[in-house]
């Protein structure tokens, strides 16, 4: 409900803080007080059309806050979490207007686009009147509302979640369709790409790993002759070692008699031989490390060539070719075993067509049912509101060609004002005094189902008086019940209805030089002053005082 409306600078308002109670408030004064003023200030903070105009003469900027007090689990809370709003409990909605048109939008102190402001607004607030057409011009709202009538609210969700199921599987079949189609006219290419490639045997990373290997070997073969040629130096035939250690011998053997002479020399050829033999075993390894077999390198070089082919017959980077390999070989096996897997995508989506089509059949006569209940509901309630003649009725039109997430039904509320007329859509065949009571009588109905908690109702008592006039103000004060409700009134009827009056006057300030808007809540005696007033006009006299007292106990 709304707690609280703070104006700033809105065309006559200067300061305005206007605390609001459950049930019902209406709002009354002069002609020219005020009362659209404030309305449209209210409108500006729900989202409603910014105008340069509102912004009070010789102020930079406008401001309106509304707040409110909400249940959890609201619809606006979900609004807030999908655009990643804080929720604190309490919604404080704030709308600033600059005085070059500009708008700026709040929630929380966050600031928000004008859309979600909007959004927002339209869960919390319904501003109806005779020329106000927001709740009743779009089909889809008479939809929900004969939906929430009923209580068919689930039915709608698990009908909708059968919908995106049935365009789940339709989208699968038409998926696959075409790639049957695709393969198909590119069939003999694909058997011939997807054999090459299977005997190629691509794999990822082998152009990498064969040209690695390719390097070695050839710096390999350079190398290698000249460390044959040390080898055979230093190991081989023409190794000094046999040699030396012949020599070794001998001057051991003449060694005995001479040592002095001969000791110094052995040791110097023993580690020359030791030398030469570690420097063998050095090139052995050196040659076991270059390994180069000229076989493998044209084995290699072959595979090479082979894969860099491939990849420029195909378009496609060597290490791409395993891949492509395996989307031929994927398409081909679509094109043998497509036919197979294509009857059950055909069964999958004929299964879920019928399991929608079931329940929106079924959704469909409970919404012809329930709109035969909610016809006699809200044409009980037009004889007292000076309608008697009029009748109501609720068009329930069931296309299974056109099929949607919410069923085969388009729903909307049409209305025959008098016997003999062609009936119509309300909006077009109602005048605006007579759409105000439909709409009431409607929203009495749905009181609570279907509505936002606070309902505001903008002079919808233009133009009747005396028992109709009491009529509306016994049903807002129903409607009252069950969400909080605003009436903006001419009627003493309804006025004398409201749990909270309040009073909306025009104040001269600076000698007359300007004017100000403000609204007082009225105490008993002050109620009673009001009410006389809407009674006799600008002479209230005791009679009308009087009258007034009497339709204050009568409320009451």
């Amino acid at each position: 409900m709304l707690a609280r409306l703070s104006i700033r600078d809105i065309v006559l308002i200067e300061r305005l803080d206007i605390e609001f109670a459950t049930g019902l408030a209406v709002l009354t004064g002069e002609t020219g007080a005020g009362k659209s003023i404030l309305l449209d200030a209210f409108a500006l903070a729900l989202g409603g059309r910014g105008d340069a105009g509102l912004v009070r003469h010789g102020a930079e900027q406008g401001q309106v806050t509304a707040v409110f007090d909400i249940p959890k689990n609201h619809p606006a809370t979900k609004i807030l979490a999908e655009n990643g709003l804080d929720d604190t409990g309490e919604m404080i909605l704030r709308r600033v207007q600059l005085a070059d048109g500009r708008t700026r939008a709040f929630i929380n102190d966050q600031s928000i686009s004008v859309q979600t402001l909007k959004a927002v607004g339209a869960a919390l607030v319904e501003i109806h009147g005779q020329h106000d057409e927001r709740a009743l011009v779009d089909a889809a709202t008479h939809r929900r509302l004969l939906d929430a009538f009923a209580g068919l609210e689930k039915d709608v969700t698990a009908v909708e979640a059968l919908w995106d199921a049935r365009r789940t599987a339709s989208a699968a079949l038409e998926e696959h369709r075409a790639a049957m189609e695709r393969a198909a006219r590119e069939a003999d290419y694909l058997r011939h790409a997807s054999d090459e490639l299977k005997q190629l045997a691509p794999k990822e990373g082998e152009e990498t790993s064969l040209a690695g290997r390719r390097t070695t070997m050839m710096q390999g073969e350079k190398i290698a002759s000249d460390l044959r040629e040390a080898q055979e130096a230093v190991g081989g035939n023409h190794s000094p070692v046999a040699s030396l250690s012949a020599a070794v011998r001998r001057l051991e053997r003449r060694g005995v008699n001479s040592p002095a002479l001969v000791e110094p020399a052995v040791k110097a050829i023993d580690a020359a031989i030791n030398a030469l033999e570690e420097a063998d075993q050095h090139l052995l390894a050196a040659l076991a490390a270059t390994d180069f077999d000229p076989g493998e390198l044209e084995r290699i070089e072959e595979r090479l060539f082979a894969l860099r082919a491939a990849s420029r017959k195909y378009s496609t980077p060597v290490d791409g070719l395993a891949a492509l390999a395996a989307k031929y070989a994927a398409d081909v096996v679509l094109i043998d075993a497509g036919a197979s897997r294509l009857k059950k995508l055909e069964q999958a989506a004929i299964e879920a067509d019928a399991r929608y089509a079931a329940a929106a059949k079924k959704l469909s006569m409970a919404r012809q049912k329930s709109a035969d209940k909610l016809n006699k509901a809200v044409n009980a309630e037009l004889a007292p509101l000076k309608l008697e003649r009029a009748k109501f009725m609720t068009q329930v039109e069931t296309d299974e060609a056109a099929p949607g997430p919410q069923g085969f039904d388009r729903v909307e509320f049409w209305v025959q004002t008098n016997p003999g007329t062609k009936p119509g859509p309300m909006m077009k065949v109602a005048s605006g005094g007579e759409l105000s009571r439909f709409l009431l009588a409607l929203k009495v109905v749905l009181s609570d189902r279907g509505s936002a908690p606070t309902l505001v109702f903008d002079e919808i008592d233009t133009g009747v008086g005396g028992a109709v006039a009491d009529a509306i103000g016994g049903r807002l004060a129903r409607l009252a019940g069950k969400v909080q409700v605003m009436a903006v009134t001419h009627a003493p009827q309804v006025a004398a209805r409201a749990g909270q009056h309040l009073l909306i006057s025009k104040d001269a300030l600076d000698k007359g030089k300007r004017v100000a808007t403000r609204v007082n809540a009225l105490a008993a005696d002050h109620r009673r002053e009001e009410i006389a007033r809407m009674l006799a006009g600008a002479e209230i006299t005791a009679e009308a005082r009087a009258a007034a007292e009497r339709l204050l106990k009568a409320a009451s």
